[in-house]
């Protein structure tokens, strides 16, 4: 595992939980920004799973 990888899914995990605190609360913004957060780290730990790959396969 890279360090892509790790924060892509630590960022994943902080998204997760500012959508969920801004559902409970009714903040449409927060949910918001946690959804395109989360949406982030999923993009930027397939980037990592990519290059692990193909360091990998060297």
């Amino acid at each position: 595992m890279n360090k892509k990888q790790v924060k892509g899914h630590y960022e994943e995990a902080k998204g997760t939980v500012k959508e969920a605190t801004g559902k409970m609360t009714g903040n449409e913004e927060l949910e918001l920004k946690g959804k395109i957060q989360k949406e982030a780290g999923k993009a930027q730990a397939v980037v990592g799973d990519v290059e692990q790959e193909v360091k990998d396969n060297l």
